[in-house]
C-alpha cells in the first residue's frame, strides 16, 4: 500500500520537524503542541448560524458549539471530537465541523466533553450520553446521528451502545470516522505502525489509554472498548471511515464486521492511502474534503430516509 501524495508529506513533515514523540510530553504540553494543526487546517466554510451553548451534564456544564447551515434543518447530529481522550476542543475542530454541517445540511452539536487525565474514564462517555439525551430532549423528532473521529468515534459508538440499552435516544445513522473501539493493541495493524511518526502510533495510542483508563481492568468495558459488547443487535446503521496507514485499522474493520454479523447496515468508506485524522484535515487534504462530503452525504440520506417514514417534527425548542 502507497500513502497518497499529500499523506506521504504529511508524514515526512513530521518524521523531519524533530519535536519530541507524544509519550516524552505532559498532557499540558501536548496540548499546546496541538494548536499547529488548528493554524496548518485554516477555517471552514461559512455557516449560516454558529453559537456556543452549554449543557447540563453528570459534573456540570458542558460547552458545546452549534452549527446550523440553514433554516429549520432537518436532522441533528451530535459531534466529538478526537484527540485520544486527552487533546482537543471544539475550536480544534471547528473547520471539519463546519464542513461536515454544510455537506450534511444537518444541524451539527460539537461536544466539548471533559478531558483525561483530569477526567479518567468513565467521565468522556458520560458526558457524551448526557449530550446526546438532552439534544433529542432539545429537538423532538429531529432525526439524530452521533458522529465523531477517533476517540470521538469512540464516544460516538459508545453512546450508540448506551442509548440502545436505555431505550433511545433513537439514532437513525453512527458515523465512525477511524474509531477506537478496543484496547487491544496487538492487532497486526499494530505491530505495522509500531514506531512510524504518523499523526498516531502505537506508542502514543498506549499513551492516550493510559491517560484516559489507567486501569488495564476497566478498559475491557463495552464503555471504554465498545467492540466488547456482548452484542451488536438493534445497533443503529453505521458509516465507518477507515485509513489504512493507521494502527486503528484493524479494529475499525473489525466493528464493522461486528456489526454486519449482528445484522446493521454498514457502510465502509476505506481509504487505502490514508492516515489516521485526516478526515479533519480539511483545506490541506484532498482526501478530507472528499471523505466529509461522502459522509454529509451519507448524513443527507439517514435523515432523508427517517423524514419520509415518520414525517418532520413538529416542535423545535433550539439548542
Amino acid at each position: 500500500m502507497t500513502y497518497h501524495p499529500q499523506a506521504r508529506q504529511f508524514v515526512d513533515a513530521m518524521e523531519e520537524s524533530g519535536a519530541p514523540p507524544l509519550p516524552e510530553l505532559t498532557p499540558g504540553e501536548a496540548r499546546e503542541a496541538s494548536v499547529i494543526f488548528r493554524e496548518l487546517i485554516g477555517p471552514g466554510p461559512d455557516v449560516a448560524v454558529v453559537r456556543d451553548i452549554e449543557i447540563p451534564g453528570p459534573a456540570g456544564a458542558i460547552p458545546a458549539r452549534v452549527y446550523e447551515p440553514g433554516p429549520d434543518p432537518a436532522g441533528t447530529v451530535v459531534y466529538f471530537h478526537g484527540g485520544g481522550w486527552v487533546l482537543g476542543g471544539v475550536d480544534d475542530f471547528d473547520a471539519v465541523c463546519r464542513a461536515l454541517a454544510v455537506a450534511s445540511g444537518a444541524r451539527l452539536i460539537s461536544v466539548d466533553y471533559r478531558l483525561a487525565p483530569e477526567h479518567r474514564f468513565p467521565a468522556a462517555a458520560d458526558d457524551a450520553f448526557a449530550a446526546l439525551e438532552w439534544v433529542a430532549e432539545q429537538h423532538p423528532g429531529s432525526p439524530i446521528v452521533v458522529a465523531g473521529d477517533s476517540a470521538g468515534g469512540n464516544l460516538a459508538a459508545v453512546s450508540a451502545l448506551r442509548a440502545r440499552e436505555a431505550g433511545g435516544p433513537e439514532i437513525v445513522l453512527q458515523v465512525l470516522a477511524y474509531p477506537v473501539v478496543d484496547c487491544d493493541l496487538t492487532r497486526p495493524s499494530y505491530a505495522e505502525y509500531a514506531e512510524t511518526r504518523l499523526i498516531v502510533n502505537t506508542p502514543e495510542m498506549v499513551w492516550f489509554w493510559d491517560h484516559y483508563v489507567p486501569d488495564e481492568a476497566e478498559r475491557t468495558h463495552p464503555y471504554a472498548s465498545p467492540l466488547r459488547a456482548q452484542t451488536f443487535e438493534g445497533l443503529p446503521p453505521a458509516y465507518i471511515v477507515v485509513a489504512d496507514h493507521d494502527p486503528l485499522r484493524d479494529e475499525c474493520l473489525a466493528y464493522a464486521a461486528a456489526l454486519e454479523g449482528a445484522g446493521v447496515p454498514v457502510t465502509v468508506a476505506r481509504y487505502e492511502d490514508q492516515i489516521h485524522a485526516f478526515f479533519v484535515l480539511v483545506n490541506i487534504m484532498e482526501s478530507a474534503d472528499r471523505a466529509v462530503a461522502d459522509a454529509g452525504a451519507a448524513i443527507r440520506d439517514a435523515v432523508s430516509a427517517r423524514v419520509r417514514t415518520h414525517g418532520t417534527p413538529d416542535i423545535e425548542i433550539g439548542a
